[in-house]
């Protein structure tokens, strides 16, 4: 098949859409160029020349000669309304925000069936590493029974921080802002959201179904203290924010929890910005993927890929989704965690049972015991900050 030439129209010029342009002119294998770029803030000053750019979304929508957009902007509502505008006029679009893909996946999903065109965002996910196109390609016809990783550099550079270098949880995320991998405000990572939108996406491309992000527990690192750094040293466990999907049956669990690891455990060794995914199927076992998550020329990098599979006309195929005998989500699974309360209250609201290991002082308490998913969605750990949960 003969590449076709692609001409880019570009939204937005951060951190990933500099990324882009350098990588694209360092590659010498993809007959693709930028023909224009669409940006917000008209005083900010711009490595390119004034020309280059354009304040005005229709500039590149209704550009005839621009068949791909790629929408590398931080606003999810404005990102969709130019993604879904982009598809309704026949172009074919690259994505990077999870967020806006997560919460209109349904909707996007229908786009690229009624108008026919494609729609890549492999660096949604994982940053450098091709999850979704395995999990298209490689695994299409493998029996998956689950897909877990690390899916979020921000929050893995801090424990990275915390576990190896003796930090405090305040000092690995100043850290982290100064280096960029954390915002100024990082709640989107440390809450766990950033990993839960990317998980919301995966179950589409591993199980077939699409699931609303409300519908998936979040629960992330920013009640931790030294008290559960501590007991992971002691027990010679490694804390790491994992995001898990797995089926029983035909029922499938999501959840993004902290989880206490095992030094024989593939995730114990992924560190710093770096991101990993573990898949589990029937036929091929397990299969282990590292990668940068965080930076530009990393998720710059997949943007690429998708931009060089869009010159033979890739698109998703979503034969998960379209197979007779379809996944059913559930949130009624039982999960063994490690609790650290101050009052004990706690643990009848969680409802824990089968309690294994217990331990009390006037400073520090924890148990160990089992929870269900629904009741830890219910509980809304994210908002108790005299709680730390992890999966154990």
């Amino acid at each position: 098949m003969t590449p076709q030439h692609i001409r880019l129209g570009l939204f937005g010029f951060g951190c990933v859409g500099k990324g882009l342009y350098e990588v694209l002119h360092q590659t010498t294998g993809i007959k693709a160029d930028i023909k224009k770029i669409c940006v917000k803030n008209r005083n900010k000053k711009r490595s390119l020349d004034a020309s280059c750019f354009t304040f005005d979304k229709t500039d590149l929508l209704n550009d005839p000669e621009i068949n791909v957009i790629v929408e590398l902007i931080d606003d999810a509502d404005q990102a969709f309304d130019i993604v879904s505008t982009a598809l309704k006029m026949g172009k074919a679009v690259v994505s990077a925000n999870k967020k806006m893909i997560a919460e209109h996946f349904e909707v996007l999903f229908s786009l690229q069936q009624q108008y026919q065109v494609p729609f890549l965002y492999e660096a949604s996910v994982c940053g450098s590493i091709p999850i979704i196109r395995n999990l298209e390609e490689y695994y299409d016809n493998d029996l998956l029974s689950s897909v877990e990783g690390i899916c979020n550099g921000t929050t893995n550079y801090i424990l990275t921080k915390t576990a190896l270098e003796g930090k405090s949880y305040a000092e690995a995320v100043k850290e982290a802002q100064e280096l960029g991998f954390a915002e100024s405000n990082p709640r989107l990572d440390v809450q766990g959201f950033d990993p839960k939108y990317k998980l919301t996406i995966l179950l589409a491309h591993t199980f077939g179904i699409f699931v609303k992000p409300e519908q998936v527990l979040n629960y992330g690192i920013h009640h931790m203290n030294k008290h559960d750094s501590n007991f992971a040293r002691e027990k010679g466990l490694r804390i790491k924010l994992i995001a898990h999907t797995s089926r029983s049956g035909d029922e499938v669990k999501a959840y993004v929890l902290p989880r206490f690891i095992r030094t024989d455990e593939l995730l114990y060794n992924v560190n710093n910005e770096y991101n990993a995914a573990l898949v589990q199927a029937q036929f091929s076992d397990r299969q282990f993927f590292v990668g940068k998550g965080a930076g530009s020329y990393p998720t710059a990098s997949a943007v690429l890929s998708d931009i060089s599979a869009l010159q033979f006309h890739y698109r998703y195929e979503y034969k998960k989704t379209f197979q007779k005998n379809r996944m059913v989500f559930s949130n009624d699974f039982p999960l063994q965690v490690y609790v650290r309360f101050s009052n004990e209250k706690v643990l009848d609201e969680l409802q824990v049972v089968n309690i294994k290991q217990a331990f009390g002082s006037k400073t520090y308490n924890y148990v160990i015991g089992q929870v269900n998913l629904d009741r830890l969605l219910a509980f809304n750990p994210n908002e108790r900050e005299d709680v730390f949960i992890g999966i154990i």
